[in-house]
């Protein structure tokens, strides 16, 4: 079916938008999307398609919202406020228990605390508080001795991180993030709403399945009891978490839990990553290379326990959708997906920020960036190496 696809794009970039216009043109079921590139700082494409969406939309992010916050805490280490070999009990004396008291950040960056989860799980109220998940995970006994494995901390990393940067800082990594990103630059990515932004605010739609897919999603559903159960918050006495529910809550959108909570458009989140890499509206680069190259290498190698994907992180941000999917990006990228399929990335080696946002669940549902996102990422790193 033909597509209306909006937008503009640069001398150079128009593959871009044939290649955006193709994948929607196949998908009967896509009410809506935004790709967003920069390139040395500078926007080179600025498109979007979909009934009732435009450039401005905003929408639930999901896990976008821990490349933000972990921006914040690369800034800090940056800084030397915090170090990240340094244990994360030193910071928080609470978290010291259990068999966690040797636990650094850097582990705990890189999803190795073995706190996917609480036993009992947790309230959608708790869900939407990083402080009252900190609360509740600073005594919890861990579901592998910590630092030995990793597995995806869905749910609750940005809660443990940000309680260490508050007992360092007397802030949350919203206000850092507010202060020092979101605000000099402009950007429409938030943690935490204002609700008077909220009539700008789409709905998440949940996935339209195939017959098909819907058996591979019964098929694959994880049990109660099973580290991706816990993670997910499908364990203990209450149902599991509906995600599209969950994101398009006022209550969780204003309160802005940092590993899920965020709301923001691809303009907003693809402006991040350009302003984390290159120079921005005259600012200079928010990373230096050399924090860029420890927070984006593997600290990772082998299977992720929870879900089973393999070399999966650096430090907060993504490493296996990037180095291992997408060869044709540098060894310095570094990102993060979020539920819907959508993904947000920097490469460093080509000076290209990317964010691709997603309304509707994408098949499989939940699992990290959408398929389509390798031939659209492709084309613009393709159009920008032309250049």
């Amino acid at each position: 079916m033909a597509v209306d696809v909006q937008g503009t794009v640069a001398k150079g970039f128009e593959g871009v938008r044939e290649e955006f216009a193709a994948f929607l043109a196949g998908e009967a079921h896509e009410p809506g999307a935004q790709l967003v590139a920069y390139h040395h700082g500078r926007r080179v494409v600025d498109l979007w398609a979909g009934e009732g969406l435009d450039g401005d939309s905003l929408t639930g992010v999901y896990s976008i919202t821990k490349g933000a916050a972990h921006l914040v805490v690369a800034l800090l280490v940056q800084d030397g406020v915090l170090e990240l070999d340094r244990e994360v009990a030193h910071y928080w004396p609470e978290f010291g228990s259990q068999g966690k008291e040797r636990l650094t950040l850097r582990e705990l960056l890189s999803h190795r605390a073995g706190l996917v989860g609480v036993d009992g799980g947790f309230t959608t109220g708790e869900l939407a508080d990083d402080r009252a998940m900190a609360a509740r995970l600073a005594g919890q006994k861990p579901w592998w001795e910590p630092g030995t494995a990793y597995g995806y901390h869905a749910f609750v990393i940005g809660a443990l991180t940000g309680e260490v940067v508050r007992r360092v800082t007397g802030r949350s990594i919203a206000e850092l993030y507010e202060e020092r990103v979101r605000v000099p630059y402009g950007l429409d990515f938030y943690i935490g709403l204002p609700e008077e932004l909220e009539p700008r605010c789409l709905e998440v739609l949940p996935l339209v399945p195939t017959p098909e897919q819907a058996e591979q999603l019964v098929a694959r559903a994880a049990a109660p009891d099973s580290l991706r159960g816990i993670a997910f918050n499908a364990g203990g006495h209450r149902p599991p978490t509906d995600l599209v529910a969950f994101a398009n809550s006022r209550a969780v959108r204003a309160l802005g839990p940092t590993s899920s909570g965020g709301v923001g458009n691809a303009r907003g989140v693809a402006g991040m990553y350009a302003a984390a890499i290159s120079t921005v509206d005259g600012g200079a680069a928010l990373l230096t290379p050399v924090t860029v190259a420890e927070f984006a290498r593997l600290h990772t190698p082998g299977p992720d326990l929870v879900t089973e994907q393999v070399n999966h992180f650096g430090l907060g941000f993504g490493f296996e959708y990037l180095a291992e999917r997408y060869p044709f990006l540098g060894e310095d990228s570094f990102g993060h997906s979020g539920a819907t399929g959508s993904l947000g990335f920097a490469d460093p080696a080509s000076g290209v920020a990317y964010a691709y946002i997603r309304r509707r669940f994408a098949f499989p549902s939940g699992e990290g960036a959408s398929p389509e996102n390798g031939r659209l990422a492709q084309s613009v790193l393709r159009a920008a190496a032309a250049l």
